[in-house]
């Protein structure tokens, strides 16, 4: 399992107080927080280890002398814009499933490759909690705004572009959530939302459908990439094409060689798993709604074995749906009774779960290991504080005699 330890990094100082600070990257790992905690940027770090790592692996190495570069590290936490989270003392450990780095401010990242490892190529998507402005904003493609956003936004909003494409004319997609369709107009690039006797396009319906959809549509089409493959970058096409080139030219090498070194090249651009990292799923959603957003990203998880989804909420109704997917998966272990809405699909093992509460620059587990649950304190303790206040109020009426 890869891990993470983070120290002295924007918002978060002492780390994770458990463990000597490391932070498992589970199958499902989840961060819960209040506003400027530090769950985001735990997760968006999370990404930017995740895609070196991949990097390196990629180009069998070769980039490494360009990865030890303190200002190329940087370059790559602008990609968040979090690169002025670096303290003097700064110091993140990854230890991951074919590299482990380590970067401490002042210094150039150490890396060092995991020998005789089973690592298989990703694809990590970041969703960031801009993605509705992708949906909302008329004409996404042009505007000198769009300059104005974050690189992990401007991204986004090409995959987004590439998943709608994808969709075919006409076709009716039904979405997990309020029981409507959505349908894609490839002539005009119009996204429309269909439900009970309307069409809008996706623009000028409700905020929830706009940060959902681009959710759902990529999710969806993210997946489908295990099956299709994804399209090479032109700096990697190239690299293929040249070491494949070496293989096929060696006259030290037999045809069965040659088909062995080819297969293993090709291995390096395959993409066997996804791993998918969302910052706030909940976002503009009802909680039943919440739910179902969970379950759809659970069931894309639930597709490979090897596949991760990491999420950062604010939602206590995320945790305690998680909760519910949770003990689906003990009862079914226990019984093999299988209550319908919790099919095999939107089920979870508490071993497969890691779950953090991050408050005053310190990062806490909220995983019960007696009850095998996320701890109810940490998914309900704002709702006890509001309701200590209102029985408080409550008992300062003054009663009524009549």
């Amino acid at each position: 399992m890869s891990r993470i330890k983070i120290k002295n990094f924007g918002p978060i100082r002492e780390g994770f107080v458990e463990n000597d600070g490391w932070i498992d990257i589970n199958k499902v790992t989840v961060f819960i927080g209040d506003q400027g905690s530090g769950k985001s940027t735990v997760a968006k770090l999370i990404s930017i280890f995740l895609w070196m790592e991949k990097d390196l692996f990629r180009t069998g190495g070769l980039s490494l002398e360009f990865r030890q570069n303190e200002g190329t590290f940087k370059h790559l936490l602008e990609y968040h814009r979090i690169n002025d989270y670096v303290h003097e003392k700064t110091e993140i450990q990854y230890e991951g499933e074919a590299y482990n780095i380590t970067y401490r401010a002042g210094q150039n990242p150490e890396i060092q490759e995991i020998s005789d490892n089973n690592y298989t190529l990703p694809k990590i998507t970041y969703f960031p909690a801009e993605r509705n402005f992708v949906s909302s904003v008329k004409n996404v493609n042009g505007g000198a705004y769009i300059q104005l956003w974050s690189r992990s936004l401007q991204e986004f909003k090409e995959i987004y572009q590439e998943a709608k494409v994808n969709i075919k004319e006409k076709e009716l997609f039904h979405l997990p959530i309020a029981n409507v369709d959505i349908e894609y107009n490839g002539q005009n690039d119009i996204l429309y939302v269909k439900g009970n006797g309307y069409k809008l396009p996706l623009s000028d319906t409700a905020s929830g459908f706009q940060s959902f959809i681009p959710l759902f549509v990529v999710a969806n089409y993210v997946s489908g990439l295990l099956k299709s493959g994804e399209e090479m970058r032109e700096d990697y096409r190239e690299y293929f094409k040249n070491e494949s080139a070496k293989i096929l030219n060696n006259k030290d090498y037999t045809e069965e060689q040659k088909r062995i070194l080819l297969s293993n090249l090709a291995a390096q651009f395959n993409i066997k798993r996804i791993l998918n990292i969302v910052e706030e799923p909940e976002q503009n959603l009802f909680p039943t709604s919440q739910q179902k957003a969970l379950h759809n990203l659970l069931e894309h998880n639930n597709a490979v074995k090897e596949n991760k989804l990491i999420i950062s909420t604010h939602s206590p109704y995320i945790l305690s749906s998680l909760n519910n997917s949770i003990l689906a998966e003990e009862v079914f272990e226990k019984t093999g009774k299988e209550i319908g809405n919790y099919s095999k699909e939107k089920r979870v093992a508490f071993a497969d779960v890691s779950a953090y509460k991050l408050e005053d620059g310190k990062i806490f587990s909220i995983k019960d290991e007696e009850s095998k649950l996320i701890n109810a304190d940490a998914i309900d303790s704002c709702s006890d504080n509001i309701n200590s206040d209102f029985d408080e109020l409550l008992d300062l009426l003054p009663v009524n005699d009549d």
